[in-house]
């Protein structure tokens, strides 16, 4: 299916219908009358997008999305690709299924899920793989690929899956986090870890720590150089240095269970 914005909402517009378990099984007439929320007011889909039907399972949406929200919410199966850049909560709920978004993505990437793959080729907004204000859980299961940079809170209450940041993270990544790896590429931000349970934080740059993190000892994880290769194979640009050195390891956070992991490349 490929639906083409034909149509700049002038205020946020929430499209969770577009979503392939949403449209396999109904015809172009029943997808293009679809709800959408404009703002408080409910439209048609089509009264924004252009649909041409070639086949349900693959959804291919072009134009500057940057308004559109929910785009994926609860997807199970199939995959979406957005031309462009996409609104906040792309992929909410999400438990199978990818995700593919060309351009940029606003806030809170990835709420919650607990499958698929969701895959950000520019840079994404804060809350990255976390849950909603008052929840305490975030990403549980799957892997979200971020090539550019996020900003804050990436992983809020994360309890597994990957999170993976090609370039600089915001401050407090993995506030909160109870279990699962985020990986940044770049520079964290201020307060990595802070007040996670359990889990692994991993960058290629130093970083002023709290004082709630004990140092442990400085050696080669095997297990850090599989997430590395497998990376590569993602299109990302790993020095062999970092497959082959040393990181220091630190535990924290002191104030939950002293559980927690971070680990800072070395030599």
């Amino acid at each position: 299916m490929k639906l083409s914005l034909h149509t700049l909402p002038s205020v946020p517009l929430e499209a969770e219908v577009i979503c392939p378990d949403k449209f396999i099984g109904n015809s172009l007439d029943a997808i293009s009358a679809m709800t959408v929320m404009h703002g408080n007011q409910a439209c048609a889909l089509a009264d924004f997008f252009t649909l041409t039907d070639d086949g349900l399972e693959t959804i291919e949406v072009d134009g500057d999305l940057s308004k559109v929200k929910m785009i994926g919410s609860e997807m199970t199966q199939g995959k979406i690709i957005i031309n462009g850049s996409v609104g906040a909560h792309l992929g909410a709920l999400m438990t199978g299924g990818e995700i593919l978004v060309t351009g940029n993505a606003e806030d809170w990437v990835g709420r919650e899920i607990s499958g698929g793959r969701i895959i950000i080729k520019g840079n994404a907004g804060h809350l990255v793989g976390s849950g909603v204000r008052g929840s305490d859980t975030g990403i549980q299961g799957g892997e979200i690929i971020v090539h550019g940079n996020a900003k804050n809170e990436v992983g809020n209450g994360m309890r597994r899956g990957l999170i993976v940041i090609g370039g600089n993270s915001g401050d407090f990544t993995g506030v909160n986090m109870k279990a699962g790896t985020i990986m940044v590429l770049g520079q964290l931000g201020q307060r990595p870890g802070a007040s996670m349970i359990r889990g692994t934080i991993f960058s290629t740059q130093s970083v002023q720590l709290l004082p709630t993190f004990t140092y442990n000892t400085t050696y080669k994880p095997t297990f850090l150089k599989r997430y590395l290769i497998y990376l590569k194979k993602l299109g990302f640009t790993i020095d062999d240095a970092y497959l082959n050195g040393k990181y220091q390891s630190w535990s924290g956070d002191s104030l939950e269970l002293n559980k927690g992991e971070i680990l800072l490349f070395s030599e």
